[in-house]
Order: structure tokens, then sequence, then C-alpha cells
């Protein structure tokens, strides 16, 4: 397999994992590398994203996202800052079976803080996200399911019947463990065929029945055939793609 670009650079993103068992992953981007149009792709996480254009900051909760579209980004010297929430992870006050394919935006932002479910909180960065976390964990606002992040990891040892590990499962990510591991399947199949993967080899690697199954996984959840992502169009990105924990094989 050869190297293929680097998709993070493609981005001008700035990305790394975190040390809570809260957090899947830590990113900003900005600056004048931003390409003209990005290509959301299907997310099985929620975030925290923080965003600050022509001198305004903005913040919002964004929930999993199950189908793909296309955005144009805004010219300019914008920047982003985002804090992606592990499987199991969720914020008390805001389920995330409300937050599928949409987003709740806090109605007051200054340039050092922010509201969040009525109640005033320092803005996060980059470097002291994970002190953020911990705040939000200590105040009850964020709490954790282990048995969720265990089963989507693939941990079949669990002694809770498969009714309520679904139930579990939806109500801590806001999708089944189906959708979750489709869209994570799918998201794999990005990463490899960017980087110089064949169709061939992802169905081999991570568990499609066949070509033509790949291939509607990935119109399904990146909008997206895989000669494209292996020779995607001028001005144009997919947006941020990372390996999780997630058990992706059928």
């Amino acid at each position: 397999m050869t190297t293929g670009r680097n998709l993070d650079q493609d981005l001008g993103v700035e990305q790394r994992p975190s040390d809570s068992p809260y957090v899947e992953r830590l990113y900003r981007a900005g600056g004048t590398t931003m390409p003209a149009r990005m290509r959301s792709v299907a997310n099985s996480n929620w975030e925290l994203v923080i965003w600050r254009h022509q001198g305004v900051t903005s913040v919002a909760v964004r929930g999993p996202e199950t189908t793909p579209a296309v955005v144009d980004v805004p010219p300019g010297d914008g920047e982003t800052f985002g804090i992606i929430f592990r499987h199991g992870a969720y914020l008390r006050p805001l389920p995330v079976t409300n937050l599928v394919d949409t987003a709740v935006r806090s109605p007051h932002v200054t340039d050092r803080s922010f509201v969040l479910q009525g109640d005033d909180w320092q803005l996060p960065t980059y470097d002291n996200a994970d002190v953020f976390v911990d705040r939000l964990v200590r105040a009850g606002m964020l709490v954790r399911d282990p048995l969720v992040t265990d089963v989507l990891r693939g941990d079949t040892t669990t002694l809770v019947t498969p009714r309520s590990v679904q139930r579990r499962v939806v109500a801590a990510t806001g999708l089944t463990q189906s959708t979750v591991r489709q869209i994570e399947r799918a998201r794999q199949a990005a990463i490899l065929l960017a980087h110089g993967g064949t169709a061939t080899d992802v169905v081999q690697q991570i568990g499609y029945h066949d070509q033509p199954h790949l291939a509607h996984s990935l119109i399904r959840f990146l909008g997206c055939t895989a000669t494209q992502l292996q020779r995607p169009q001028p001005g144009e990105v997919l947006s941020l793609l990372y390996k999780t924990d997630a058990e992706i094989r059928p």
C-alpha cells in the first residue's frame, strides 16, 4: 500500500488523542490553508465545537451525524477547535438521542466564556481541554457508561441482556450498535482508500461482503465513491477522519 497524502495537512488540522476516558480526540484547524469546500462525512461521536470567524466566537454541542453533506468554508482567517467525546460519554442535561443530526448552540458566548445549560463556563482551548472536561465531570454534567464503551469495542463478556445493552448504547450514543459500526467501518474505509489502498484491499481488511457492499456504504455515509476518495476534487476535502476503538466487523 502506498503512503498517499496527509489528510490533516489538506485540512490544516492539528489533532491528538486525550488521556481522558471521556474524550476520543481533540482537534483544531484554521488559517489560510482551509479549502473552499468540505465534505462533512457521517460521524458516530458527538462533540463540543468552538469556532471564530470575523471576530465572532460561537460554541455548539453537535450530535452524531448519520449522513454526509458538502459545506462551503467561509473565506478568511477563521479557526475551529473541537472536543470529540468517546462512545459512552454524554452530557446529562442534553441526551444524545436528541442531538442526532443536529446541534445546539450556546445562547451567549464571549471571547472568554460561554453558557451551557444555564451556567457560565470558561472557554476551553486545545491545550487545556482535559482540564475543562474534568470540570464537567466534577460538576456532574458529563457522565459515562463504561459498558457502552466496552461493548462497542467488541467486548462480549458482559452479563447484561442484549436488549439492555442495546438500550444503553442508544441512550449513550443516540445510535444503535449496528449504525455505529457501519459508520466507523465506512470512515476506516475512507482512510485506507485515501492513503492508497484499493477497493479490493478494503473489502478484505475490514469485512465488507464485496465491492458493491463497500460502494453502497461509501455513498451512504461519505457521499462519494472509492475513486473520488483516491482522486478528490480540487478545493474539496473530507472532514476530520480518525480511527476509533469501535469494532467494525459485522
